[in-house]
């Protein structure tokens, strides 16, 4: 991977790539909170939020976690993205996590504004009120304490999830396959 990095971005993130690294193997024999704390707290400080059409060109890109360390920032979807995956190799169970496609609320709860955002959620238990993880805001809160996001559907590498409907298969989302294959072919999937 750091091979990768260096022939498509050369010597600049490579700092920010082996504090990657670190974080990941640190968050490793830590309880699944201190390891969300430690990987939303490591991306949230060392990604700058860009838009899709300025980062990549085109409107809607989801990079792959060393893409975002490359190009040192990346949208909601790229932090989310990045989060998942580093959370999964520090050992989270996959079951406990899901990228979440939210309406966020521009202005707060109250306002008839919306958004589309993408955050990463952990549930503890498949019943537990998930905690929400977000680049707009560093605090992981429980999702009641985020009424300005309305979910839409979550997504893990089982499935897709929608409110009171049957889990869908995830290949569905092109998106999502064409991250994982360049995930594969950049040597990276947890």
């Amino acid at each position: 991977m750091e091979q990768t990095l260096k022939t498509r971005f050369g010597q600049k993130p490579l700092q920010v790539f082996q504090a990657w690294r670190q974080t990941v193997a640190g968050a490793r024999g830590l309880s699944d909170s201190a390891r969300m704390e430690a990987i939303n707290n490591f991306f949230n400080r060392n990604m700058a939020f860009v838009d899709d059409q300025i980062l990549w060109g085109e409107v809607d890109y989801w990079a792959t976690p060393l893409e975002s360390i490359g190009k040192g920032g990346g949208d909601c979807e790229d932090f989310a993205i990045a989060k998942y995956f580093s959370l999964l190799e520090a050992g989270v169970d996959n079951a406990k996590l899901r990228l979440t496609y939210v309406k966020a609320r521009i202005g707060g709860p109250e306002s008839s504004v919306t958004q589309a955002h993408m955050v990463l959620t952990y549930y503890a238990t498949p019943q537990a009120e998930p905690l929400v993880l977000d680049n707009l805001i560093g605090e992981i809160r429980p999702a009641s304490r985020r009424p300005d996001l309305i979910p839409v559907f979550s997504f893990n590498r089982d499935g897709v999830y929608v409110p009171g409907a049957t889990t869908a298969s995830v290949d569905r989302l092109s998106r999502w396959k064409n991250l994982l294959q360049r995930m594969q072919q950049q040597g990276y999937y947890p």
